[in-house]
Order: structure tokens, then C-alpha cells, then sequence
């Protein structure tokens, strides 16, 4: 009886033994994932990425001010690309938000070879975002243009009235807070933002003229508000080629003398602690040592996490929206 209760307690020793160090290997890994994840994200992808290559950025969604994205552009700039295509899907987003892209592109097309491929939508601040590059490829059927400028908000003016809430301010001019949405736009308060539109327009305009090399005739054919399929844009001269990304490399080597053979490598502009796959493998291996298997085998099955983003655009907008069904 006594040999038994003495095996009894080896056996839980060795287990506690076992799992103390199963405990300690998990986290010298999970440490090591840390600090390889702070690594990555400071220096950027870059980091990651071997030498001799052609940097593929995807601009998707919605676009507003980001400076980490201004920052990892800039990572870019001092990497080993040979040089940059920017692929584009975007009805664009907020005017500032597109011209922070733009300028950061332009900076990053001072350092290397830049060509913009159109895929399914290049519109409004989408468009400013593109003509950072000196060639821009389209797909026949892709959406370009959209150019112009808007400043929308809700008015819930006859809403409050019949809900009986009425909202009483007190504040040091008419044109404070104009408009707030909570009563009638006066007219001083839509002029005013009449002046903002017409200013960033203008802008806009201004640039299209002088990076697509426009004369005021065609300016004015294509600044109307419109989209227009690739096929009809490269008539206008709002791109410059119809094609792919097998296009746009064709011309890197064709104008820019970037070798043929280049692999062209995905370059996360935000980069994030799951995105990397050898990190998730290596959370997967701290996780089966700490004996949470099964949490290990979620975490390969999921593969990249899916944040929410949930964007509000304030301010004006350079935005392509199609009107919603009645």
C-alpha cells in the first residue's frame, strides 16, 4: 500500500515537473513572437522581405488619413524594391485622407519606379490616389474618374418635429457649427459650404489638368462627376494602358529598366501581429505546449484575424457612391 501511495506521488510530481516546463517553453515562445511581432511592425515588412524584388501595395476601401500607412510608404521608400505597383480598388473617402496618399505617393515615386494598376475601381479619391504614378494601368471594364467633390450631412430638422424634440444652443456667430443638422440650413451656411466645395474642387481639378497633361477642353469632358470604363478612360487620358499587372511590370522594364525576372511580393501596408504566417505557426506551437491544442488547431484553421472597421468620414469628401436601390 505504501509502494503505491510513493508511485502515486512520483507520477504527480513528474506531472507538475511536466507541466512547469511545458508552461516555461510557452512562454519563452510566446516572448519570442513578441518581440520578433515588435521587430516587424517597427521596421515594417521590409524587414521580411528578400532583396531584388517588385513591392505589390493594394489600396482598398475607404480612404482617410492614415499615418501609419504615410509611415510604412516611407519604410518602402528605403527598402531593396526595385520598384512599386500600386494596385487600386477604391470608390475613395475623404479629400485630406486622398491628398495624404497622393503626396505619399509622389514622395515614394521619387525614390522608385511607380506604376498604378486599376482593379475593379478607381474613383474620386481613389483617382487623386493614382495619379501619383506617371503610368496607370486599367482593366477594360474597371470604373475611373469620378472627379469632383461633396460635402454631405443629415438634416433631421422634420424628424424632430414630429418626434416633438427641439434643440436649443447658444453660440458666438450664425455660421458656428453651420450646419448642425437639427435645423434649416440657412442660406450664409450653404453658401459658405458652397465655398468649400468649389475650392477643393478646383483642387481637384487642378491636379488632373497637370499630372494627365489636359488641355481645358478635355479637363472639362472628364470633370463632370462621371465614371467611366477603362476602355473609355484611356480615350480620355485618364489612364494610360489597358491591362494587368503583367502590363504594368512590362512597362517597368520596358521604360524604367527593372529586370524581367523580378518576383513581384505583396508589402502589407499595415501590417499586423496575425498577418505574419510564421508567427501564427509559432503561436500554434506555444499553445500545443502549453497542452491548449485545441485553441492551437482554431488558430490554423482561421488564419488571418478579420478586424472591424468602422469608419466614419467627416469633413469633405472626394467619394464615388452609387445611388441605392428605391
Amino acid at each position: 500500500m505504501s509502494l503505491d501511495s510513493d508511485v502515486i506521488v512520483d507520477r504527480r510530481r513528474i506531472r507538475r515537473k511536466l507541466t512547469f516546463w511545458r508552461l516555461v517553453a510557452g512562454l519563452v515562445t510566446i516572448a519570442a513572437i513578441v518581440t520578433f511581432g515588435a521587430i516587424a511592425t517597427t521596421r515594417g515588412p521590409a524587414v521580411l522581405t528578400p532583396s531584388g524584388s517588385i513591392a505589390r501595395v493594394n489600396i482598398e476601401g475607404l480612404i482617410r488619413s492614415d499615418q501609419q500607412r504615410v509611415q510604412a510608404l516611407e519604410r518602402l521608400e528605403k527598402s531593396s524594391h526595385a520598384a512599386v505597383i500600386v494596385h487600386i480598388n477604391s470608390p475613395g473617402g475623404t479629400t485630406a485622407g486622398s491628398e495624404q496618399l497622393h503626396e505619399a505617393l509622389v514622395r515614394l515615386k521619387a525614390k522608385k519606379p511607380l506604376v498604378v494598376v486599376v482593379e475593379g475601381l478607381a474613383a474620386s479619391g481613389g483617382y487623386i490616389a493614382a495619379m501619383a504614378a506617371d503610368h496607370i494601368v486599367a482593366r477594360q471594364s474597371s470604373l475611373v474618374g469620378s472627379i469632383g467633390v461633396l460635402f454631405q450631412f443629415p438634416n433631421f430638422t422634420e424628424l424632430m418635429k414630429t418626434v416633438g424634440v427641439k434643440v436649443e444652443e447658444v453660440k458666438s456667430s450664425p455660421l458656428k457649427a453651420a450646419p448642425n443638422g437639427f435645423e434649416p440650413t440657412s442660406p450664409e451656411a450653404r453658401a459658405a459650404l458652397d465655398a468649400l466645395v468649389k475650392d477643393s474642387y478646383a483642387w481637384f481639378r487642378g491636379l488632373v489638368k497637370e499630372r494627365r497633361r489636359m488641355d481645358d477642353a478635355l479637363l472639362e469632358k472628364v470633370a463632370d462627376g462621371r465614371v467611366f470604363t477603362g476602355r473609355q478612360a484611356v480615350e480620355l487620358k485618364l489612364v494610360d494602358q489597358l491591362g494587368d499587372e503583367k502590363a504594368a511590370v512590362a512597362w517597368l522594364v520596358a521604360e524604367k529598366k527593372i529586370k524581367s525576372d523580378l518576383p513581384v511580393r505583396d508589402y502589407k501596408l499595415n501590417p499586423q501581429f496575425g498577418d505574419l504566417t510564421f508567427l501564427r505557426a509559432a503561436a500554434t506551437i506555444a499553445f500545443d505546449a502549453l497542452g491548449l491544442s485545441s485553441i492551437a488547431r482554431q488558430i490554423e484553421q482561421a488564419g488571418v484575424a478579420q478586424a472591424v472597421d468602422q469608419l466614419s468620414l467627416d469633413g469633405m469628401l472626394a467619394l464615388w457612391r452609387p445611388a441605392a436601390p428605391n
